[in-house]
């Protein structure tokens, strides 16, 4: 399984992700409710949009994107610089929980932290 980001600008978590993290997830508005562990990440800077549709085809699927979506995706990612893949791991539901995103931006889509209970709402 693998969460795919394509920036034209880098963005977090761009080199601030490691094998061995753990990656806390949630939908826009709700609160956390899964949790993975990271088993590798890959950065591609400089994408050409032959880089990209390489990206796609060899990563795609293991990205969730069904083979027939692949060109849909490529007119999606073409013109993008950046792409970071984030290798998932043991996958799960956890009890939900809020964070507070103070500090790090209300629009943020990405916050790092070093311990999630500094950011995790009581």
């Amino acid at each position: 399984m693998i969460e795919s980001r394509w920036y034209k600008n880098k963005y977090a978590p761009w080199n601030n992700i490691k094998n061995g993290d753990i990656i806390y997830f949630k939908n826009s508005g709700e609160p956390v409710t899964m949790k993975a562990n990271v088993s590798d990440v890959l950065q591609f800077s400089n994408l050409t949009p032959t880089k990209v549709k390489e990206i796609l085809i060899e990563y795609g699927q293991k990205d969730g994107i069904p083979e027939n979506e692949i060109n849909k995706y490529y007119e999606m990612f073409k013109d993008k610089n950046y792409c970071l893949l984030v290798f998932l791991k043991n996958p799960k539901k956890i009890n939900s929980f809020r964070i507070n995103k103070k500090g790090f931006g209300s629009m943020s889509a990405w916050v790092t932290t070093e311990n999630i209970k500094k950011i995790k709402i009581h």
